[in-house]
C-alpha cells in the first residue's frame, strides 16, 4: 500500500535541507518525479537533492529549461530533467532521456506528467504546494517499498 507523508516547509532553507536529506538516501536508479506549478520549489528542492548526492557546493544546480536535461557528478550521476516545453513524450526521443531515466545515475524530473508513459513507474513522487511567501507543503509518496524504507527514518508516516 502507497503511503504518502506530508511536510511543512517555512522557508527555502528547510526545503534545501530537506533536499539534501532525501538525495542522501537516494541510490543509483533512482527517479524522483516533483509535481508542482511554477514557483512551487522545484528547482529549490532539486539543489537540496544535488547536495545529498555529493554535488560540489560551488556546482551551480540550475533548472534545465531550455537544455532539458543537466548532468552534474557526485558520489552519484545526478540528471535533472525539466519537461515544461515537452508538448509531446516523443520530442524527447532527440535527447538522452533512456540513460537518465534507466541508467546508472539518480533523475530528478520536473513536470513529470510531460513524459506521460515514458515516466517509470519505480519512482519517488513529491508534490510541491505553495502555502505562502516562502512557505509549501509537501507530500512524499515513494511508489517502491525500497524508497520506503530509505526514506522512513527522514519523513515520519511513511
Amino acid at each position: 500500500m502507497n503511503r504518502a507523508a506530508m511536510l511543512d516547509s517555512s522557508s527555502p532553507d528547510v526545503s534545501l535541507a530537506l533536499g539534501e536529506a532525501i538525495g542522501s538516501r537516494l541510490v543509483a536508479g533512482d527517479v524522483v518525479a516533483l509535481w508542482g506549478e511554477l514557483g512551487a520549489g522545484k528547482t529549490l528542492l532539486t539543489q537540496g537533492i544535488a547536495r545529498g548526492l555529493g554535488v560540489p557546493p560551488d556546482t551551480a544546480v540550475t533548472s534545465p529549461t531550455f537544455t532539458l536535461i543537466n548532468e552534474y557528478e557526485g558520489r552519484v550521476r545526478l540528471y535533472h530533467i525539466d519537461c515544461y516545453r515537452i508538448g509531446d513524450p516523443d520530442e524527447m526521443e532527440t535527447l538522452p532521456w533512456r540513460e537518465a531515466l534507466y541508467g546508472d545515475g539518480v533523475a530528478v524530473v520536473e513536470w513529470p506528467e510531460r513524459l506521460g508513459n515514458l515516466l517509470p513507474a519505480a519512482r519517488l513522487d513529491v508534490f510541491l504546494q505553495i502555502t505562502g511567501p516562502t512557505s509549501r507543503r509537501l507530500q512524499i509518496l515513494p511508489l517502491t517499498d525500497d524508497l520506503r524504507r530509505r526514506l522512513s527514518g527522514l519523513v515520519p508516516g511513511l
